[in-house]
C-alpha cells in the first residue's frame, strides 16, 4: 500500500526517522529539503518529539530558526508535556532559548513551564526583558 505521494508506509516511516535524526544533528539544509518535498514541519517521533523539539534539545539554534521559518509550532509539546523552550533551558542551550523567545514561545505552558525550568536550572536571566 502506498500513500498519496507514492511512498509505502515503511518508506514514509524511514523518511521520518531520517528527518528526526537530521533535526537531532542540526543538519539544517538537508532538513529544509525534506520539508520542501512535503514532510510536515511538525512531524513527531513516537514520543511526540517534533523536529523543533529535537533541534532545540540538542542545541541547534540555526536549525530551530529555520524550522520556525518553515512554520514549526514553537509550543508543540511532546507526550510528556515538555515544550521546546523547557528542553533548551534544561540542556543549557541559551542561544536556542533566545531564538524561541523571539518566535513567541509560550513560557507558561508545559510541564515544567519554561519559567519554572529557567528557575530550576539557574537560567532565569534568559527570560528577562
Amino acid at each position: 500500500m502506498t500513500s498519496g505521494d507514492g511512498l509505502t508506509a515503511e518508506q514514509t516511516q524511514r523518511v521520518m526517522v531520517i528527518a528526526l535524526d537530521l533535526a537531532r544533528d542540526g543538519r539544517t539544509e538537508a532538513l529544509r529539503e525534506f520539508v520542501a518535498h512535503g514532510l510536515p514541519v511538525d512531524v513527531c517521533d513516537p514520543a511526540g518529539n517534533s523536529l523543533l523539539m529535537l533541534a532545540a534539545y540538542h542545541g541547534h539554534a540555526d536549525t530551530v530558526r529555520a524550522l520556525l521559518g518553515l512554520g514549526a509550532d514553537p509550543d508543540l509539546r511532546n507526550d510528556r508535556d515538555q515544550s521546546p523552550v523547557a528542553g533548551a533551558l534544561f540542556k543549557g542551550a541559551d542561544d536556542v532559548v533566545t531564538v524561541l523567545r523571539r518566535a513567541g514561545a509560550d513560557l507558561d505552558s508545559g510541564t515544567p513551564t519554561g519559567r519554572a525550568a529557567a528557575v530550576l536550572f539557574g537560567r532565569a536571566h534568559l527570560l528577562e526583558g
